[in-house]
């Protein structure tokens, strides 16, 4: 079972570690790099202790914005026909 559910604002970004932080009672931090919030995964863990914590997070704001679209040129005079079923 989870020590506790911490939202992600509620974390620090360690610069040093490239991970977000969070105090743990034993004294160290948990820790979840933007790599594993990225992949969906939300538990955060203590290196030096067996517990760790949930992260409350929203998975869009870590996940890569979609390829933009690219837009094709067509020559002119020439009509697109779309079919509506």
């Amino acid at each position: 079972m989870s020590y506790d559910d911490v939202e992600i604002e509620d974390m620090e970004w360690n610069e040093e570690i490239q991970a977000f932080t969070y105090p743990c009672p034993c004294g160290d931090l948990f820790q979840i790099t933007k790599e594993d919030l990225k992949i969906g995964e939300e538990i955060a863990r203590c290196p030096s202790c067996s517990l760790y914590i949930t992260v409350i997070y929203n998975l869009e704001d870590f996940q890569d914005p979609p390829p933009p679209l690219q837009k094709t040129e067509q020559p002119k005079g020439t009509t697109t026909l779309i079919a509506v079923a």
